[in-house]
Order: C-alpha cells, then structure tokens, then sequence
C-alpha cells in the first residue's frame, strides 16, 4: 500500500494530503452549486409565490437569496482551519464543525446535515416521479383532449429511478461527478428557461397579470397561515446548499485559495439562481393566479398547469428527470462516503469492506466497487425510494426538509464557526448582527417547520 501510495504521489494523481489530486475550478463549482441548489424547490416557488403574494412573495425570494449567500460567505472561510487560506483542510462538514465547536456539536450537525440529504433524496424521487406521470398525462391530453380520463400511479415510475440511481450509484466518489453535474447544471437552466417561458406566454394570453397583493384566499385563517408558513420551509428548501458547501469546496484546486474561488463560484452561482426562481416564481403565479399548482411543469398531473404545447412540457419534464438523477447523487455521495469511511476505519481486515474489485460497463470508464459499498448504496435507494412512496406529497415534504434544516445548517453552524475562525469576541458589533441574524432566521424556521409538518400530517391523514 505505501508502495503504491508513493507512486500514486509521483505520477500526481495525489494531493499532498494523500487524496486524489483536485481538479475543480470557478466553474466546475459553480455547476455544482447550481445541481445542488436548482432541484424539486424551484418547481414549488410559483405556488409559493401564490401563497405569500405580490409582495411577500418576491420579498421572501429575494431575502433567502442574501442569506444564502451570507450563510456561503461564512463557511467557505471554515474549509481550512485555523487559518482560511494557509490552515489544514477540514474535508467536510462534519470536519468543519469538529474542529471548530467540538465533537458533540459535530455529532449534532452529522445528524441533521445526513437526515436532511436523505430527505432531499425522497424529494427527489417523488418529483421525479411526478415528471415522468406529467410527460405519460401530457401525451395522453394530446391524444385523447382535456377531458380525458388519464390515470397514472407513481409507484411504477418511482421504482424505474430507484433502478436508475443503483446504476448511477457506480460512481466512486463526488470528485467523479463533473461531468454529470455539467450535465445536470445544462438541464435545470433548460427546464427553469421552459417554465420561465411557458408563465410569459401564458400572461400574454391571458392578457393580464393574474393574483393579488394578499395571495391566495382560504376559507378559515388557520388555513392561510399553514399554507404561508409552508411556502416559507418550500423556499428556504430551494435555496440553501449549506450541507453540501465543503464537499464541494474540497473538489477545487489550489491556487488560488479554495475560499476564494468558493465564494466567487457562490455568486455567480446565486445570481443564476435567484434570476429563474424570480421568473418562475413570478410568472407562474401571474399566469395562474389562485389556481397555481404546486409544481409548475407538473401540475397538468392534477388537471391544472400546461398542457400545450406539449413537446415543450414533455422536454421541460425530461430535463427535470435528467436533472435529478445528478442532483439525487450531489446529496447521496457525501452519505456513501462517511459510511464507507467508517466502515473501513472500524473493520480494516474485512475483505466485505475493503477488498475492491475493477470492472467495465460499456460506454464507461473503469469501475472500482467493493461488496459493502454495492451493498450500502442499494439499500440506500431502495430505502429513499421506498419513504418516497409512502409520503408522496411534494410541496409538504420539501417544506419540512426545508424548515428542518434551514437554521441550523446554513445558519447556526456557520455564524458560529465564523466566531471561532475569525475570534470574534462576545458584543462587539459583528457578533451582535450575527446573532441578530441569527435569531430572525431562527423563529422563521421554527414557524415553517410548524406549517409544513401539519399539512403534511393532514394530507397523510386524510
């Protein structure tokens, strides 16, 4: 092994830090970012525009931006330690939070950083599920008209991307996935252009902005405020990317500084972003106005929506598809990575664990694998795949990822790892904005996760 290790470091294939040999640049991170953060959220921002209204909504986009960016800005700083730029590298998250606040704090952060990429995985496959039902329902319309008795269940399309995601699954690690974020970033800019188009060309037809300045009426109040607080967590889960910040950090090369480049790569990156999720958000509220779906280019599934032109909807759909297959890896390899870590760490002799085999498939580069991780990584999907058929509720479940994770990935954890890396002392006046920041992005958690977690009880229920 150290024979091979010291070739390994002579041919360049390895950093000085004994780990493959980094390769991202400005923008190789920034297709990252975008896979990460353009998902199944930004189908859900029209409805929650819908929600908060012609004022509150846009605000409420516009807000989550900054603090995306604030929440980027503070933690790319913590990828080294002590020092941003000359300090060890902290590979992970978890590292991250080790190394600065402690191993009980990390232990905290572990759980909810993991919980909440697996959540975002079930998203994942109950949207993508959606997509595949809404191109089956368009083609269906197309044939039959608007009135057509089509029916389609999600458990058959649910399972052929649970099966999709074993294959994609190969992939050794999230320094082997250029190419498919590239891939992945180029189908969500093409999706998020088609319903940014299909909301304008509506408008036009309809010859007017539809909504108002208080969103969508309810019959009780109860009812508006859950409906509010939930488009909150379904925004707060389109934008943060928190979790998976350092991971991503950890593909760049040196120089110029990681953090650098991280927060550069964070604007470009954010600007895109909040550019379609304004388009969409906004115009797909003005096209449909009380009526707006929960997903926009897949609302047709309830009877609402596009329908026409529907080559248009049915490409949007198979980006959306494409795109999730890299965007369920983005949040998957961090998880096959610890668990690969620790497992091999605890069981060094197990031939189960460490004992790598290399194999072909046709089309692809050489496959390292070994019998645990082809073992772990199934019963991941097939456990993501399976949650996602019991609880099949879109907007519910993005909001309570959302909410559950908002305050304490992208801001607690960061504000006070910041504290720590830039010894900010207790009351002075960049400690008391950071906590005041803090505080305000706290209770709207508190108060979406409320929201999103009883409308998701009562859609189960019902």
């Amino acid at each position: 092994m150290a024979v091979h290790h010291s070739l390994e470091v002579a041919n360049g294939t390895l950093d000085d830090d004994g780990r493959l040999r980094r390769t991202g640049t400005l923008w190789s991170c920034t297709a990252h970012i975008i896979t990460a953060v353009i998902g199944a959220g930004v189908l859900s921002l029209a409805w929650s525009t819908a929600q908060l209204g012609w004022i509150a909504g846009p605000v409420c986009l516009l807000c989550f931006a900054i603090v995306t960016y604030i929440s980027a800005f503070l933690l790319s700083d913590c990828y080294r330690s002590p020092d941003s730029i000359e300090g060890t590298r902290n590979y992970s998250y978890m590292d991250a939070v080790r190394v600065n606040l402690g191993t009980k704090r990390m232990w905290a952060c572990g759980l909810l950083q993991y919980l909440t990429m697996y959540g975002t995985d079930i998203a994942y496959v109950i949207t993508t599920a959606t997509c595949m039902r809404a191109i089956a329902k368009s083609n269906c319309y197309h044939r039959e008209g608007h009135n057509a008795q089509c029916h389609y269940g999600s458990s058959f399309y649910m399972l052929l991307f649970g099966i999709i995601q074993i294959v994609m699954s190969l992939i050794p690690d999230i320094h082997n996935m250029e190419w498919l974020s590239v891939v992945a970033a180029i189908m969500s800019i093409s999706y998020s252009s088609t319903g940014l188009g299909l909301g304008f060309a509506k408008v036009i037809e309809n010859g007017r902005i539809a909504g108002g300045i208080a969103g969508v009426p309810a019959a009780k109040f109860e009812k508006k405020l859950w409906n509010a607080l939930e488009a909150l967590g379904d925004i707060a889960f389109a934008y943060p990317y928190s979790l998976v910040l350092l991971e991503i950090q950890d593909t760049l090369k040196s120089p110029p500084p990681e953090n650098q480049t991280m927060k550069r790569a964070s604007m470009v990156a954010i600007f895109i972003t909040t550019f379609f999720y304004f388009c969409c958000g906004c115009f797909g509220y003005a096209a449909f106005g009380d009526g707006t779906p929960g997903n926009l280019l897949t609302g047709i599934v309830n009877g609402d929506g596009f329908f026409e032109p529907f080559w248009l909807v049915d490409f949007a759909n198979v980006c959306i598809v494409i795109h999730l297959v890299g965007g369920y890896q983005m949040y998957s390899q961090p998880i096959f990575a610890a668990a690969e870590r620790w497992f091999s760490s605890t069981y060094p002799n197990s031939r189960f664990v460490n004992k790598f085999y290399t194999f072909r498939l046709p089309l692809m580069p050489a496959i390292r694998m070994n019998l645990f991780r082809l073992c772990f990584r199934t019963v991941f999907v097939i456990s993501t795949t399976g949650i996602a058929m019991v609880f099949p509720y879109f907007n519910s479940v993005i909001g309570v990822l959302g909410a559950l994770s908002f305050w304490p990935l992208a801001i607690y954890f960061p504000v006070e790892m910041y504290f720590v890396q830039k010894k900010i002392g207790a009351w002075t006046r960049k400690w008391v904005i950071l906590k005041i920041f803090s505080l305000v992005c706290f209770l709207a958690t508190v108060l979406s996760f409320i929201g999103s977690f009883e409308v998701l009880i009562s859609a189960k229920l019902s």
